[in-house]
């Protein structure tokens, strides 16, 4: 089955109505897409009280896709605000536990910095990570090619299929060390895809820490790019049972458009979504 959806439900306007409030985006953005990732878990893991608001306002078949925090994927080399590496690691098993609970936990993604490359130490903090979250499933989505180079890119596929790791599958610009190819293969019995966009300079030239967000990820995928897109999920959905495809270009206000154009090339209707007060999109294709 493909499931289409976007990263974080708050940076798409397109979606709600004009009297939609900040607390009800999540119920409005659940009546016109199946499944969310839950960015916000990267920069501090949410406590079980507000998981709770979000399965409880979201439709029974609702999926999220928890992304990793930052202390756990080595993004943050400051000190960790958790005594111990263990602490940090159960505080966030409670909050996927917590999807869990409802079925709503699609995968966990675990994405690594650009710095991450493919060495043997790192390699074995992967197997540290699998270990710690031996119970939840675990995408992995690397930033640095050296994971896919030539004499590499089968060890890399093979190693996550012994070690049950869901392989995220990435649609971005080719910016040298610090991106990683289109590889359209499946390693488990669900695939992720996440669509960064293909703004190359921006890239490249993110800018200060203030906007790097909003540089990095403005992009509108065409017509072309996203037939293209929509052939390599078919491809991904002859070797996986659940293929989840994820749009990260936000700062523009594209991911939504460009989902649903993209729903439309596949012909998918999505069944059992939260009731919308209007249809933003009617008659825009």
């Amino acid at each position: 089955m493909i499931t289409i959806g976007l990263t974080g439900w708050g940076d798409h306007p397109m979606l709600y109505s004009d009297v939609t409030s900040a607390q009800d985006k999540l119920f409005d953005y659940s009546g016109h897409f199946p499944i969310v990732e839950v960015d916000t878990s990267f920069y501090a893991i949410p406590n079980n009280r507000h998981v709770e608001k979000w399965c409880s306002e979201t439709p029974h078949n609702f999926q999220f896709v928890l992304k990793a925090y930052q202390g756990m994927t080595g993004h943050q080399r400051d000190d960790l605000p958790y005594e111990t590496r263990n602490d940090m690691f159960n505080a966030f098993i409670e909050c996927a536990q917590c999807f869990q609970k409802h079925g709503k936990l699609a995968v966990v993604l675990v994405q690594f910095p650009p710095w991450f490359d493919c060495t043997a130490k790192n390699v074995q903090y992967m197997r540290y990570v699998k270990q710690q979250l031996v119970h939840l499933p675990i995408a992995v989505e690397f930033r640095n090619q050296t994971w896919y180079a030539k004499d590499m890119k089968h060890k890399t596929l093979q190693f996550l299929r012994e070690n049950a790791f869901i392989h995220t599958v990435c649609d971005e610009p080719q910016a040298g060390a610090g991106s990683v190819p289109l590889v359209p293969i499946a390693t488990a019995d669900k695939a992720l895809l996440r669509i960064h966009g293909r703004n190359i300079h921006g890239w490249r030239n993110a800018g200060n820490a203030q906007n790097w967000r909003k540089v990095r990820f403005l992009y509108d995928y065409n017509e072309e790019e996203l037939q293209g897109l929509a052939a390599h999920i078919r491809a991904l959905q002859q070797q996986a049972k659940d293929v989840y495809v994820l749009f990260n270009n936000n700062s523009g206000g594209h991911a939504a458009m460009n989902a649903k154009r993209l729903q439309e090339l596949l012909s998918i209707e999505f069944e059992g979504l939260a009731p919308k007060q209007m249809n933003m999109f009617e008659g825009e294709f």
